[in-house]
């Protein structure tokens, strides 16, 4: 006889494994309910607050209350609580013994210390990508450089407008990259930093001079770099962005 478990699905037939459980309990007397079902998993929880995090929806050393998060994000107590313990661990989030949870602050020397891990970690990255991305892959580099000019070419009023828009289609062009590189632990630890250093860096992309045209073709020059195979160049034009931009939010912190 099968014993495995059944995994609850949507009358769609969608795998729901990783949201709350429905439950039910027995034990007591008279008909039971089941327990609410949470609309939004835990993953999808510890995405939307670090997006929020990332974007500064919630500024450094913000306490985050969870009266106000469980009606923000549709979520109860312990889920929420389990999302905000992930991002203590990945550096979003702070807790301190009796006073809750808080956005983790921000430094100069911080900032320092995660800009030079994540040149590192990209440089490394790109460079792997290089020597084993495939057709494909270059197909989607082309693909998301043009989706992020369309934004990029408009004037400085459109781009504010569509900034949400730029901020997700820069990760987009960031992340095609180094999408060939192999190693499992790299990529992870290089979209650790790269969220963290988005964190920093958002304060320049709402001025003027953070969205210059000088960035937008430094964009389009490590495409090419990529593209042409060019491990060495696309790597020293990937270090002069990140350390450019980083140093133009040290200043304004």
């Amino acid at each position: 006889m099968n014993t495995r478990p059944r995994t609850a699905a949507t009358p769609d037939g969608l795998d729901l494994r990783g949201s709350t459980t429905l439950t039910i309990d027995l034990t007591k007397p008279g008909r039971q309910e089941p327990a609410k079902v949470e609309q939004s998993g835990g993953r999808d929880v510890v995405e939307r607050l670090r997006s929020d995090i990332v974007s500064s929806v919630f500024e450094p050393e913000t306490r985050l209350k969870f009266a106000d998060m469980t009606k923000r994000y549709d979520v109860g107590i312990g889920t929420l609580r389990e999302g905000l313990s992930q991002l203590v661990s990945e550096g979003f989030v702070t807790l301190e013994a009796g006073k809750g949870f808080r956005v983790a602050p921000v430094s100069g020397e911080e900032l320092i210390e995660i800009t030079e891990h994540f040149i590192e970690l990209e440089k490394r990255a790109i460079t792997d990508a290089i020597a084993h991305g495939d057709d494909d892959w270059e197909s989607h580099i082309v693909s998301s450089h043009h989706r992020l000019n369309i934004i990029e070419k408009l004037s400085w009023p459109e781009r504010i407008e569509r900034h949400s828009e730029w901020v997700q289609r820069h990760r987009e062009f960031h992340e095609s990259l180094v999408a060939a590189c192999r190693g499992k632990w790299l990529f992870k630890l290089r979209s650790l930093m790269f969220n963290q250093l988005d964190r920093y860096r958002f304060v320049t992309k709402m001025a003027p001079q953070g969205l210059g045209k000088e960035k937008f073709e430094e964009h389009r020059q490590i495409m090419l770099a990529t593209l042409d195979r060019d491990a060495e160049k696309a790597s020293a034009l990937i270090e002069h962005h990140i350390r450019d931009t980083s140093e133009r939010a040290r200043t304004m912190l």
